[in-house]
């Protein structure tokens, strides 16, 4: 599976550390990231990351643009609801084209916790036969 990351800057470490926590599972499966989420992943995990602009610099873009072209199968995005400051992500564009695409999204760790044991488990294999490719 492709799976995207990204993190406003208060859940960076957040993020590092849940990837940290689920290395293993995630190593099996391509990973892309915005700019500083994935180096600061990839530094603390050794883990392989395609890394795309800076949130603030067209990352967040870059990524919906792969949603939009089914080249995501899943997306972590860790945001800061009470505190977002400005040039972070606004995910409702990414939202938006997660439902439009059928693309299973977490927007904070209890959720993406819960799909990384469904990943694990298989049970998102669904993708295959909904949007085969």
């Amino acid at each position: 599976m492709n799976i995207a990351l990204i993190a406003h800057d208060a859940k960076k470490e957040l993020m590092t550390q849940f990837c940290i926590a689920y290395c293993g599972t995630l190593s099996k499966h391509n990973l892309c990231a915005t700019g500083t989420t994935g180096k600061l992943v990839s530094e603390a995990t050794g883990l392989n990351i395609a890394k795309f602009l800076a949130g603030y610099q067209g990352g967040e873009e870059q990524i919906a643009a792969r949603i939009a072209c089914n080249e995501i199968d899943l997306l972590l995005i860790f945001r800061d609801p009470l505190n977002p400051k400005p040039g972070e992500p606004n995910e409702a564009n990414l939202l938006r084209l997660c439902d439009v695409h059928n693309i299973p999204v977490a927007t904070n760790i209890a959720t993406a916790e819960a799909l990384i044991h469904a990943l694990e488990r298989g049970d998102l294999d669904w993708r295959d036969i909904v949007n085969p490719k």
